[in-house]
């Protein structure tokens, strides 16, 4: 897990965010116990409290359950949820704003799909 860096969001949402990547990327697996609030405070260096806002708000999302006297696992469900919010995410953020200036360009989604065809990343 990556440390939590002042890139002007709540470092909350940084711990969160970094969990749900952590899901995404399969190395936190359905069922699978995660860190303790304590843990993740010590390990980002940053306050329980903080760390535990992170961890609650998966829970109210439903990524993570709480297993009394346990702690906190992944939902088993938590993969599927989040690439399909992170799918939605990126077709509002990357995919509307480029059709839209595509479409002021006279171009449609064939030509979009023909311009993949033969991107290259620039490196």
């Amino acid at each position: 897990m990556v440390g939590v860096k002042d890139d002007g969001r709540p470092l909350f949402l940084q711990v969160a965010e970094q969990i749900e990547n952590s899901i995404v990327d399969g190395s936190l697996a359905a069922d699978t116990q995660v860190p303790s609030t304590n843990e993740l405070a010590a390990f980002h260096r940053i306050n329980p409290a903080t760390a535990g806002k992170g961890i609650n708000q998966l829970v109210a999302d439903g990524i993570l359950y709480k297993r009394r006297g346990i702690g906190m696992f992944v939902a088993p469900d938590a993969r599927t949820q989040l690439l399909q919010r992170r799918r939605q995410d990126f077709t509002r953020q990357f995919l509307a704003p480029l059709m839209t200036e595509a479409s002021k360009l006279g171009m449609d989604a064939e030509d979009i799909k023909k311009l993949i065809d033969v991107w290259e990343p620039q490196g």
